[in-house]
């Protein structure tokens, strides 16, 4: 992965190029910001350049047998930890017993989520962690010699999924490092990351890629022919990952659509044998599609107060959005618009922490019946 492959963040970029120049590379470093704005691709090119034998003043020379390694993502001095399952194939799951499914969704598109990864190996309804096991393994691992770099590199993917076990394990490890090893934590909701990791952790934070670069990068796109492109980065609101989904057809965002739509007329009209029906539809979806759906809910509730001010441009729906909420707006007020949010977060957690989806979501849709009125 070379710093150029990256869509925008260029000042991140010159930044992390001149801690290399300046040889202040810290030894644990924590990249925050939002979805699809390239936070595990900036980890890979940083990681990339700092092994790189020829780097330039912009970039790795993509030539040397080291990048040429990054390239194929085989490097033996780069390693990768992120979330896994348990299977009937791995009782104790390690990020290893993975890897090649990993590498390969990289290769595919470096800007996924997690939810682009539980699909990826099949496990949809369940809950990945970073367990226990693999703090043991990423101890071994990094007390080893590295093999052809000055570097070891170990990449950890939402370290918030770590389970506090692993994490405690680690925290010795983070703060002093073995010679020359390299923490790059790359994180979507950093205050889930327990604090003493945290702490431990040279702070990057990422922003939405800028519009002008994110436009360059959509126009380039064979799917892109005969789309409003300035539409698209609008509504993707900087999220590279949302705009690849609105240049096609998006399966989830139809499915979350219709059950928002769906959940707001029946709570407004009380009709309770249909929204008990609709509980019972919900509640086998799977969690991280009840997941989606909350999250999406959550933002369609700010999006319709803000349609009540009229103004366009602080607006980020697409047309069957605008066409609901044209109607369905004027209900949304500084009267409700907290306390359903708050339900709703509420909901997230509880389904995030394995509770279950039939009182979870019959109690969001009493709550919200209350409130919408």
């Amino acid at each position: 992965m070379l710093f150029k492959d990256i869509i925008g963040q260029n000042k991140i970029k010159e930044k992390l190029i001149q801690s290399v120049k300046d040889g202040h590379v810290s030894h644990s470093q924590l990249i925050t910001g939002p979805e699809g704005c390239g936070k595990l691709s900036l980890a890979i090119a940083y990681a990339q350049y700092i092994s790189c034998l020829n780097p330039n003043n912009t970039d790795s020379c993509g030539e040397c047998s080291s990048c040429k390694r990054y390239q194929r993502l085989v490097h033996p001095d780069l390693h990768f930890v992120f979330p896994v399952v348990k299977t009937s194939t791995f009782k104790k799951p390690v990020s290893n017993n993975f890897i090649e499914l990993w590498k390969e969704m990289l290769r595919e598109n470096p800007y996924f989520n997690v939810e682009d990864w539980y699909k990826k190996i099949g496990v949809e309804n369940s809950q990945g962690l970073i367990y226990s096991q693999e703090s043991d393994e990423i101890i071994h691992t990094l007390n080893m010699a590295t093999y052809e770099s000055e570097y070891k590199i170990m990449i950890i993917w939402l370290p918030e999924k770590m389970h506090v076990f692993c994490a405690n394990k680690l925290l010795k490890m983070i703060e002093e490092p073995p010679k020359k090893t390299l923490f790059l934590l790359v994180s979507e909701d950093e205050e889930q990351i327990i604090p003493t990791i945290r702490s431990r952790c040279q702070h990057i934070k990422m922003n939405g890629i800028e519009p002008e670069y994110l436009t360059e990068a959509l126009r380039k796109l064979p799917q892109a022919t005969g789309k409003d492109i300035g539409e698209i980065v609008h509504l993707s609101h900087g999220n590279y990952r949302k705009a690849l989904e609105l240049l096609s057809s998006d399966e989830e965002k139809f499915f979350n659509l219709e059950n928002f739509m769906k959940l707001m007329r029946l709570t407004y009209t009380r009709k309770f044998s249909d929204i008990f029906d609709w509980v019972n539809e919900i509640s086998i979806a799977g969690r991280e599609k009840q997941k989606s759906f909350l999250q999406y809910s959550l933002n369609m509730l700010r999006e319709n107060f803000i349609c009540n001010f009229k103004n366009p441009e602080l607006s980020f729906m697409d047309e069957k959005e605008k066409s609901f909420s044209s109607k369905f707006s004027p209900f949304i007020n500084e009267k409700n618009i907290i306390p359903m949010s708050e339900e709703l977060e509420k909901a997230y957690r509880d389904i995030s922490m394995n509770g279950n989806p039939s009182i979870i979501f019959t109690d969001i849709s009493l709550k919200i019946m209350k409130l919408i009125r």
